[in-house]
């Protein structure tokens, strides 16, 4: 384990989030149906494009399915790579080369990243493409990582591609873990017959290490209200104070970090929905300026509580009394009444939108494995 890895781990402890608050374990009885559908599924799949978050390569891995999915032939698209930090995710692919497991970035939303995955699948089916008439190719994952979105890109392509002669159908698509609780089958080519399956996410019955529970609660792949959004913001205000983020911040965008030079006379109530994509409207360019002051100020809030902070982070203690004092700045920065009878709920889920909607900043949360040298 690297030095760095040991620093995060003492520093979490036994802190109330991490082993206080219990295990983090989602489990409802669509997940146990669909898993065991998946499963008799799998043994007829050509190919499976198993989707994880790019944010945790390793945490957004079912493990329950691993054995069946590693002796199957394999794509792990690691979707929302543009939420990921680019600088740690080549040491990703290092990795996964090294496992001599495929493996691509992607961005679901994106046709030319699409069009490199749908390029890479047909390369893996080459071989059977020449003795098959119909092939089958699955999506797994786990929760919210993406799956639906990929589908339908796939689809959008297809119909570009393919005589593709009756009416597509489309994956249901939502923000929230859950969305999709059936196995559909989708027709993406002709000659030879290609079907795409899209599975409902799939989490393993108990998560063993809550870390790694945190991890998928903080990406979304876990309902919020399982876990508790405060809960989730202080495992994230532990990262990123272990990390030292806010002094990179301060390095990467001092200007911004000095002072915020927008001003308004009257300035919008600030909801988490301003910060998501509106795709039917153009952006109105003050809410924009707005929310980039929002972003500003909590950063800079982070960035003073920790510069002028006594203690030690990898102090388990003095992390949690941190962690308090920048609940309090956050509160401030995000403009939340101190008296409000929800503050800190408000204060974790207006943070975590900025978080998920890639405001602050790319990050990869998982620890690239260290890789055993050649014997």
């Amino acid at each position: 384990m690297s030095a760095s890895r040991k620093v995060v781990k003492k520093a979490l402890g036994d802190m109330a989030f991490n082993c206080g608050g219990g295990a983090i374990n989602w489990f409802p009885g669509h997940m146990a149906a669909a898993t065991r559908a998946i499963r008799d599924r799998l043994k007829l799949a050509d190919l499976v494009i198993e989707v994880r978050d790019s944010r945790i390569p390793l945490s957004s891995a079912n493990a329950d399915l691993q054995p069946q999915l590693c002796r199957k032939r394999r794509v792990i698209a690691l979707n929302k790579k543009d939420l990921a930090n680019q600088n740690v995710m080549h040491k990703w692919i290092q990795y996964f080369d090294s496992c001599k497991q495929d493996c691509l970035p992607i961005n679901a939303h994106s046709r030319t990243s699409v069009q490199k995955l749908l390029g890479l699948v047909e390369l893996k089916l080459k071989e059977v493409i020449a003795r098959e008439p119909t092939l089958l190719v699955m999506v797994v994952g786990v929760p919210n990582v993406g799956k639906s979105v990929l589908i339908n890109s796939i689809h959008r392509l297809a119909s570009s591609r393919f005589p593709v002669q009756e009416k597509m159908k489309r994956a249901t698509v939502g923000p929230l873990p859950g969305v999709t609780q059936d196995i559909a089958g989708y027709k993406i080519a002709h000659r030879p017959s290609i079907y795409v399956l899209d599975t409902p996410g799939v989490l393993v019955p108990s998560i063993p290490d809550i870390e790694t529970g945190l991890k998928l609660a903080l990406a979304g792949s876990v309902k919020d209200s399982v876990v508790g959004e405060e809960r989730i913001v202080q495992y994230l205000l532990a990262v990123l104070n272990i990390r030292g983020t806010p002094f990179l911040w301060k390095h990467s965008n001092n200007r911004k970090l000095e002072g915020i030079q927008y001003e308004s006379e009257e300035k919008p109530v600030y909801s988490p929905k301003d910060l998501l994509t509106n795709r039917r409207k153009p952006p109105n360019t003050s809410d924009l300026i707005y929310i980039e002051d929002i972003v500003t100020e909590v950063k800079r809030a982070l960035f003073v509580v920790l510069s002028e902070f006594q203690g030690d982070v990898e102090d388990e203690n003095n992390l949690e009394l941190l962690i308090e004092q920048q609940f309090e700045a956050l509160q401030k920065a995000l403009k939340i009444p101190h008296k409000a009878s929800e503050a800190r709920l408000m204060v974790s889920k207006k943070f975590l939108t900025l978080f998920r909607t890639g405001k602050l900043g790319p990050f990869i949360l998982d620890d690239v494995p260290d890789i055993a040298p050649a014997s």
